[in-house]
């Protein structure tokens, strides 16, 4: 953070609770024991519904959602707010504060958002008690949990965002920049016209081609199952994945000044990470559809329930938020003096730290943890899925057993090997990657060729999305006839 001819802090000064310093004890104790009794009492509630079972129902999976936030609302304050009424220094770092205000503001969203929807559930078992278990469902509780989680993910992350963005630039006699440059592809002038033509053929076909595979999921009954729910928001991923970059990339190769403001950087490092993310975990959790399907096809059905598919979606997301906002607020901590050109065509984190004149220990030791816990560990997971699946073909003694088995795979292996041959060395060892492009090729495989093939493999290998695809297309032909 420091920095020549700047006014800059790397650290806040809490001036705590207006109460006199002979109350300091008094009050310490009156506020340790509330904070007990909010974590002690929630975490009673919690423990309640688990273990009744008439207390699995929609009214209480929203009440023990709530007990936990409530827990986590009171411990991003209370915890600093005790500590320093014991304290001389009521200090708190930038990226303390920061931190402090992303969680402030996501858990106040998400207790706002779920007590909505325990009014909706009141509202449904009291005005129509006879469609109560109809309306509200499993699958539509996740679904209001998952979206209130993800709302408050997104309110928070805005908040942040723009905080993070006044407080590096509004400086005053500041040598921080407002914008980057992006260099681009390294591509001939004459040949940007035919690289053009050729990259927007394949976005294209990557967003129409996804979003395809999502209409068909929706609309064939046959395609409910776990593992085309998790094909669809893979789609998903794959679509918005490629939007991060692509249309940033494409109207660069037709700009004479190929510049990107702070805040746009900082979003796009974010978004492209967070997708990158995700894409690692629905990978994972499609492998782990698989290893059921095959090692335990008799229990699949009680396994793969509903709300875990949700479950694990939701998990996924929010790992993957966590991920990119952890590296987002060590990079906005960081100062950039002088350089501020990117060797790439997008805001690459590795990119972005090279042009940085602070100390990077920690992002570096960062994005090295990180990437160990999104990407080997997720593959690590696939390896031992698809361990358990060999041996248990294996031991099916028919040919036909095994070539069924293999076919249900197929198409998930073949978007394993691309995924994770093309990005596992590029975070995982990113002093191996010093050749710009090399970095440049690999970037592109994984942002543009890859999300555009998964929709082939999963449509040419896939007797079931064939089928889908053939009711599509006959069931448009007979209505324009």
């Amino acid at each position: 953070m420091k920095m020549d001819n700047q006014s800059s802090v790397s650290e806040f000064l809490l001036l705590g609770l207006p109460i006199q310093p002979e109350q300091q004890g008094i009050y310490y104790t009156l506020f340790l024991i509330i904070y007990l009794t909010t974590v002690l009492g929630n975490l009673l509630i919690i423990l309640l519904i688990r273990l009744d079972p008439c207390l699995h129902t929609p009214m209480y999976f929203f009440l023990s959602h709530l007990a936990f936030t409530d827990i986590s609302f009171s411990s991003v304050t209370a915890p600093k707010m005790l500590i320093n009424m014991q304290t001389q220094t009521q200090s708190i770092s930038y990226g303390g504060c920061i931190s402090q205000v992303y969680f402030f503001l996501f858990w106040g969203d998400l207790d706002s958002f779920l007590l909505t929807s325990m009014a909706y559930d009141r509202y449904v078992a009291i005005c129509h008690p006879l469609l109560y278990t109809a309306i509200m469902s499993q699958s539509l509780c996740f679904q209001l949990v998952i979206v209130s989680w993800v709302l408050s993910c997104a309110s928070a992350l805005l908040h942040t965002l723009l905080l993070a963005r006044k407080s590096i630039m509004r400086r005053e006699n500041q040598s921080s920049m407002s914008e980057f440059l992006l260099l681009g592809l390294p591509i001939l002038p004459e040949q940007q016209e035919v690289f053009f033509a050729l990259f927007l053929g394949m976005y294209l076909t990557t967003v129409l081609g996804n979003l395809l595979i999502i209409l068909l999921i929706r609309l064939d009954s046959h395609l409910h199952t776990p593992m085309y729910f998790f094909l669809s928001h893979l789609a998903f991923t794959d679509v918005s994945f490629s939007s991060v970059t692509v249309p940033k990339m494409l109207m660069d190769m037709h700009a004479k000044y190929r510049s990107i403001p702070y805040a746009g950087c900082i979003s796009q490092m974010y978004f492209f990470i967070f997708f990158t993310d995700l894409d690692s975990f629905l990978i994972t959790s499609m492998a782990y559809d698989r290893y059921v399907a095959i090692c335990h096809p008799l229990r699949y059905t009680t396994i793969m329930r509903e709300e875990l598919c949700a479950l694990l979606v939701a998990i996924s997301w929010i790992l993957s938020c966590a991920s990119s906002l952890s590296h987002t607020l060590l990079l906005t901590q960081l100062s950039f003096c002088a350089a501020n050109t990117i060797s790439h065509f997008f805001c690459d984190l590795g990119a972005l730290l090279k042009l940085s004149c602070s100390d990077i220990f920690l992002n570096e030791l960062v994005m090295f943890t990180v990437g160990v816990v999104v990407i080997t560990l997720p593959f690590i997971c696939i390896l031992v899925s698809y361990g358990y699946i060999g041996a248990t073909i294996l031991k099916v003694p028919s040919t036909k057993g095994i070539c069924k088995a293999l076919s249900t795979c197929g198409s998930h292996l073949s978007v394993v090997s691309l995924y994770y041959g093309a990005i596992f060395g590029q975070y995982l060892f990113p002093k191996l990657s010093n050749l710009v492009n090399k970095d440049i090729i690999v970037a592109l495989m994984y942002t543009v060729v890859t999300p555009m093939l998964n929709p082939f493999i999963y449509s040419l290998r896939n007797r079931d999305m064939k089928e889908a695809l053939g009711k599509l297309f006959s069931g448009a032909t007979f209505s324009s006839q």
